[in-house]
């Protein structure tokens, strides 16, 4: 006998064959209708379900008004719960159609994927080796194997996990605003845990999703858990659930997770410059500085390397080594020599301070061209504080995946004296921390 179809997410558990959705043991009551639009929505969890899609799918010998959908949808989203939780399950995609966002699980899928052609394994190869050098010109030519092996397979999960995670690192190097990468993302996950719930990389990308894009700090951790059950050995997962750790003020805990990570890969660059993330976090600059060195004895082209060893000696004071580390990175991206000579000749005569006003000055001609984390970090050395919130609050309403850090990152000392600060991190359901007894 074949097995019967049935879904869960979170909580619920959505039986085909019985018709009947149930959250724990206690059955939820849903008109024939709407339950059937819940199913079309799961069966393709991860993807954009058009309206006329769905009417296709529901009502296919009648006609009736797309308005009907966004009658079931409220109803299923009563049926979750009412308030914002609702919306976790069920993305409306304005003007086009419905999502279901929620990982699905298929706990009686037990057949295994059909092989697929020798030309999707080559193209999933290329996306990782692209992936791993994490470069801004790797990334997306991985992202660009891996659309490729979904387009020759739709069916396997590997290559819509490996997209997942390629659309991630496209956010955390703003190569694609970071929005628009983590949506693919988080969709590319949804659909390979749909095809296959066992796929850690898939549980790792939905992670890293809910962790730096949500800011869904539980999700996160449960998707990250999830993963290191699959697979014990997974490097990405030990590095993501110690950032994890630390976003929440769990720095001790962080490093250890990412020593675990170094166990199982000793020589991997990234492994040490997440590991000199830890000390940064933990205002250890010595030994962030230590472990940034060791990642470029390892890569000496590292794209990021320069730039902790420039940070760490910031913090110590040493502003000129900070501006040769900081000029030798720009060189290597390719910075303009005439902005560099600017830059040095500034720096020569005016110190750190010219610096800071040399870039507040060129900030206020065009603020678009620039992050807005990274204007309120020059405003708050600056001491404009004002000009500092009004800026964080622009990347706070943005999700700039770059805060979830902020409860403990040293880059953001000079803000924390001001009583705004915590309450910017309880807007992200943040705690302030002691580093001192973190």
């Amino acid at each position: 006998m074949a097995d019967p179809e049935r879904y869960e997410f979170e909580e619920f558990t959505l039986d085909a064959v019985e018709r009947r959705l149930c959250k724990g043991s206690q059955a939820v009551p849903l008109q024939p209708k709407v339950f059937d639009v819940l199913l079309a929505l799961v069966r393709h969890a991860g993807r954009l379900v058009t309206k006329r899609e769905l009417l296709e799918l529901v009502w296919p010998e009648s006609f009736v008004e797309e308005g009907i959908l966004a009658v079931s949808v409220a109803g299923l989203r009563k049926a979750f719960g009412n308030g914002e939780g609702s919306r976790r399950f069920i993305e409306t995609v304005s003007g086009s159609g419905y999502r279901f966002v929620c990982a699905v699980r298929l706990p009686n899928a037990t057949a295994p994927q059909a092989r697929p052609r020798p030309e999707v394994y080559e193209l999933i190869g290329r996306g990782r080796s692209h992936l791993l050098a994490m470069s801004m010109f790797d990334v997306p030519k991985a992202v660009e194997s891996f659309r490729a092996a979904i387009e020759l397979d739709p069916t396997y999960s590997a290559a819509h996990a490996g997209l997942a995670l390629a659309c991630c690192a496209q956010a955390q190097m703003r190569l694609v605003p970071p929005a628009e990468a983590y949506s693919e993302a988080k969709a590319a996950a949804l659909s390979a845990l749909a095809m296959d719930s066992g796929c850690a990389d898939a549980q790792v990308a939905l992670g890293a999703v809910l962790f730096f894009s949500e800011w869904n700090w539980a999700g996160a951790k449960r998707s990250l858990e999830r993963a290191l059950e699959l697979n014990p050995n997974h490097t990405e997962a030990y590095l993501l659930y110690g950032q994890l750790m630390e976003a929440l003020g769990r720095l001790e805990e962080g490093l250890a997770m990412k020593l675990k990570a170094l166990e199982r890969d000793p020589f991997s660059p990234l492994v040490h410059l997440q590991i000199s993330m830890s000390y940064w976090n933990q205002h250890r600059y010595e030994e962030s500085i230590e472990w940034a060195q060791k990642t470029l004895a390892l890569d000496p082209g590292h794209p990021h390397a320069r730039e902790h060893i420039a940070g760490g000696y910031f913090k110590k004071g040493d502003f000129d080594r900070h501006m040769a580390e900081s000029i030798q990175h720009a060189e290597l991206r390719g910075a303009p020599a005439e902005m560099l000579d600017r830059l040095k000749q500034v720096y020569a005569t005016s110190g750190r301070a010219g610096v800071v006003k040399m870039f507040l000055q060129l900030a206020s001609s065009q603020p678009s061209a620039f992050p807005a984390m990274q204007l309120a970090l020059h405003y708050g050395e600056a001491g404009e504080f004002d000009a500092a919130f009004k800026y964080l609050d622009c990347a706070l309403e943005s999700h700039d995946p770059g805060l979830v850090h902020l409860a403990v990152a040293p880059q953001w000392d000079s803000l924390r004296v001001d009583a705004r600060f915590n309450e910017r991190l309880a807007r992200m359901g943040l705690s302030k921390v002691s580093i001192g007894t973190a």
